[in-house]
């Protein structure tokens, strides 16, 4: 198919429909750069799949020291560490997607040149890789829990449904850095900042209620503030939801569908300009 005959295609095609027959067609594209990313990303590595075990356990470590200890945050009678990784592991997977998602039609530019295939598989492959951490990440807090004789919450029939907005925020804000970073290639340098600065602009480390109510409003712009709000209260019972923490559920929504639609028009010319 040249490139004339799919940007007709992708013309005619109402940005809103997903051609999710589309993408089911090419699930074995799918799963085999999910599976190329996984072996790539471990492979001929000291310490292997170690590696996502070691790096929260580090971060978390340093965290608990600093916030636990030494500033000692009010956690509301959970130990620190489980609240401070309730909150890391769904930081985790948002900045592995953000990070990867941003660069991955660039990286993948000589197939993106060569044949057709739906752009938004690349994307799409990236938050499947990043689960391996996140479900590691779990298993790591139900250890702890244990541990510690930490009772779930009340409402942990809730996490699911935070797991799936973690989804959803993690990709909006991967298929928008995929599409952006097609345009303007600066956004390569720009996602590791965001990162940094993201991870203390979200509480994870602190409680939400440590911002002053006058910066709330701003503060929840940040769709990930709800959503680690939301793991923490569904898996310990800790904090509450307000309407705040709902304006980050709706960002959320809003930066997937504005998200999608903008990588549709950038999809018809992605091969002409990567």
């Amino acid at each position: 198919m040249d490139k004339k005959h799919f940007t007709l295609i992708s013309s005619s095609r109402p940005w809103w429909k997903i051609d999710l027959k589309e993408l089911l067609d090419y699930r074995d594209l799918f799963l085999v750069l999910t599976y190329k990313d996984i072996r790539v990303r471990y492979a001929q590595t000291f310490l292997g799949l170690a590696w996502v075990i070691v790096q929260p356990v580090v971060t978390l470590i340093i965290f608990t020291l600093i916030f636990g200890k030494a500033i000692q945050v009010d956690t509301g009678g959970v130990p620190y560490p489980i609240f401070a990784l309730a909150g890391m592991s769904a930081w985790n997977y948002f900045a592995f997607v953000m990070s990867q998602s941003g660069g991955s039609i660039i990286g993948a530019q000589d197939m993106v040149k060569k044949i057709y295939f739906p752009r938004l598989v690349l994307p799409l492959s990236k938050a499947l890789v990043g689960l391996v951490d996140f479900v590691v990440a779990l298993v790591l807090l139900a250890v702890l829990m244990v541990y510690y004789r930490q009772p779930m919450g009340d409402n942990f029939g809730y996490v699911f449904v935070f797991i799936l907005l973690n989804l959803f925020c993690s990709l909006a804000v991967g298929i928008w850095l995929s599409a952006l970073t097609i345009r303007f290639r600066d956004f390569q340098h720009v996602v590791p900042f965001m990162v940094q600065i993201g991870l203390y602009a979200t509480p994870i480390a602190y409680p939400s209620s440590m911002i002053p109510d006058k910066w709330q409003l701003l503060y929840h712009l940040n769709p990930m503030a709800g959503i680690v709000e939301g793991m923490r209260w569904s898996l310990l019972g800790a904090g509450e939801l307000n309407e705040y923490t709902f304006l980050s559920f709706i960002v959320t929504f809003v930066l997937f569908l504005t998200g999608v639609f903008y990588f549709h028009r950038t999809e018809r010319i992605i091969a002409d300009i990567v």
